[in-house]
């Protein structure tokens, strides 16, 4: 009983036609399906977290009115994009010197700050900068009653 070495034999690597076993040609895709399913299941969960477009659509407010102080002082921004403070139109340079008049320069009085509709965001963020830089950081805008 001698042993045969070579070729034909299991240590060899290849296979005879005698030979018993014969070699799969299948690839085992369990493996792939489970990476599959998880990669799913990931995306699934961030794909909703990854929105940056948001439409909103903001509600009127409902909150109680504060009470107005005897004499309020309001700067208003125009459609034709002028301010006035009060009832006079002032240019938007002189809006400083006209604001410490009308508080008789108490920094820390609250101005009432309203605009048209027609009036951009950019604009009035304009007019809210130049009353800060002026030094007036109490600032309330100023909208209509949200509640019917």
């Amino acid at each position: 009983m001698g042993v045969r070495l070579g070729s034909g034999s299991a240590a060899g690597g290849r296979f005879r036609a005698e030979d018993d076993l014969v070699e799969a040609h299948e690839i085992n895709v369990t493996p792939f399906i489970d990476v599959m399913l998880v990669l799913l299941i990931i995306f699934m969960v961030a794909a909703p977290l990854a929105t940056v477009d948001l439409g909103v659509d903001l509600p009127a407010s409902t909150a109680e009115p504060q009470p107005r102080p005897d004499k309020p002082v309001f700067v208003t921004v125009k459609p034709d994009l002028s301010v006035a403070v009060g009832e006079d139109i002032v240019a938007r340079d002189a809006l400083s010197a006209t604001i410490d008049g009308a508080t008789k320069g108490r920094k820390d009085e609250r101005i009432f700050v309203r605009a048209d509709k027609a009036v951009s965001y950019g604009e009035l963020m304009e007019v809210m900068n130049l009353l800060r830089n002026a030094g007036y950081l109490k600032i309330a805008l100023v909208g209509l009653d949200g509640r019917s």
